[in-house]
């Protein structure tokens, strides 16, 4: 069975930077539908990046991130260590989110046909 942990969240201030892990068990990020989403109080799983990876980047469809974090948010993939991680910059208060990863199904922007989802790691970012 495949498990994915994410890591790396925390209590940071706006304008920081921080980098969300996720490694997976039995798995290999590779010709995959993966991404990572965020669900905040009160909204919708949103997600932040997206992609299908080829060999260790991105392949012929690239990558999507919505316009609130494009720019600021990337997602990329180490093979050698089953784990994907989001760098995040210039966070800003409404970035604050539990943060999950996603593998498996249809690359969709839809969270439901992903298969396989993390735990979640908080993300809390203060003014």
């Amino acid at each position: 069975e495949v498990q994915l942990l994410e890591s790396g969240g925390g209590l940071v201030q706006a304008g920081d930077s921080l980098i969300l892990s996720c490694t997976a068990s039995s798995f290999t990020f590779d010709d995959v539908p993966m991404g990572w989403f965020r669900e905040a109080p009160g909204k919708e799983r949103e997600g932040v990046a997206l992609m299908r990876s080829n060999n260790g980047t991105a392949s012929e469809g690239g990558t999507f991130y919505p316009d609130s974090v494009k720019g600021r948010f990337t997602i990329s993939i180490d093979n050698t260590k089953s784990t994907v991680y989001l760098q995040k910059t210039r966070l800003k208060t409404e970035d604050t989110a539990v943060y999950h990863c996603a593998v498996g199904g249809r690359l969709t922007k839809e969270a439901k046909k992903y298969v396989y989802w993390g735990q979640g790691t908080p993300v809390t970012v203060s003014s």
